[in-house]
């Protein structure tokens, strides 16, 4: 397992602050991955006020986002760092923007959740993304621990996962347009539950969005638009 070695400096207040902002992109992290799992329990449930929750977050998530964003410009400013130091600031900058837009996929959810209430529980799709979204949510604990352990192996482990939920997202789309193609009066709800499946595998894109800045972070190595291969070499030879 890699770890990345921040500078210890003379200023304590220096590593309060690198510390701090750690914590802080964690703590961030945990709230996203609740507001995901509440998500996902909302539309497998039929729960429409954990739904609301869910949307009510939202706005906490957005503010956590412009905190991060204030404190990795002041730490650029006022300390200038350098090497891993900032690396840190901008990945933790990165992957803040990538954790917002999950919370804002895990909103989407929520409000699919809501319509599919409204209109009626249909428990056609139910299936495919329960399937799904087991897939994603570990992918969002694992991304999250890759950080928090700054492990470059569990971060390529969730890049490999997200294939696997890109194929199982396909899967599902199929199955999901052949019932619809049956069963014309279905198409309103089966379409809702196909939104819910494209924000998961959304927030599995960013999720292996992520892995990549931990990559970045530990590695210094810039792996985007990378094949899985490719970045697998790059990994094993830096």
């Amino acid at each position: 397992m890699d770890k990345l070695h921040l500078d210890q400096h003379i200023s304590r207040q220096y590593n309060a602050d690198l510390e701090d902002l750690r914590t802080e992109l964690l703590e961030m992290g945990g709230m996203v991955q609740e507001q995901i799992r509440d998500a996902i329990s909302a539309i497998s449930n039929a729960d429409s006020d954990l739904a609301r929750k869910v949307t009510t977050v939202e706005d906490e998530v957005d503010a956590r986002e412009i905190a991060l964003d204030e404190h990795c410009t002041l730490i650029l400013a006022r300390r200038q760092p350098a090497a891993s130091d900032l690396r840190m600031v901008l990945a933790v900058s990165k992957i803040t923007r990538d954790l917002e837009r999950m919370g804002d996929e895990a909103n989407k959810v929520a409000t699919m959740a809501i319509a599919l209430v409204d209109e009626g529980q249909s428990s056609q799709g139910y299936v495919e993304l329960r399937h799904l979204a087991k897939s994603v949510l570990l992918m969002v604990d694992q991304m999250l621990n890759a950080f928090a352990r700054f492990d470059v192996d569990a971060a390529m482990t969730v890049v490999r996962e997200d294939k696997l939920v890109d194929r199982e997202y396909k899967s599902s789309t199929r199955e999901l347009i052949t019932y619809m193609m049956e069963d014309p009066r279905s198409i309103g709800r089966v379409m809702n539950v196909m939104w819910a499946l494209r924000s998961l595998e959304r927030i599995g894109d960013h999720a292996r969005n992520v892995a990549e800045h931990i990559i970045y972070l530990v590695k210094g190595l810039d792996v985007r638009h990378t094949s899985v291969s490719e970045m697998e070499r790059q990994v094993s030879e830096s």
